[in-house]
């Protein structure tokens, strides 16, 4: 039988680390000017080139990646 409902089983996983290499990477929260969108990522000090690691929607969206990331700020890119 299906049920319309569904459930987050997700929700009692725990969520694991990301790791970069800060002499090559840096996280980053990449914000649109025109739609607020917000993406948490790491940019390549080297190249330049952003790579995408989780959509922001909300305070709560932020507060994870970065302890996921272990850092206590972020820098923010227009």
């Amino acid at each position: 039988m299906f049920s319309i409902f569904s459930f987050n089983k997700a929700k009692g996983k725990t969520q694991s680390t990301l790791s970069f290499d800060p002499e090559i990477q840096k996280p980053v929260l990449r914000c649109s000017i025109c739609t607020g969108e917000q993406v948490a990522g790491f940019k390549n000090l080297n190249t330049g080139k952003f790579e995408e690691v989780m959509l922001i929607r909300n305070e709560k969206d932020l507060t994870e990646f970065m302890s996921r990331c272990g850092i206590s700020e972020i820098s923010r890119e227009y």
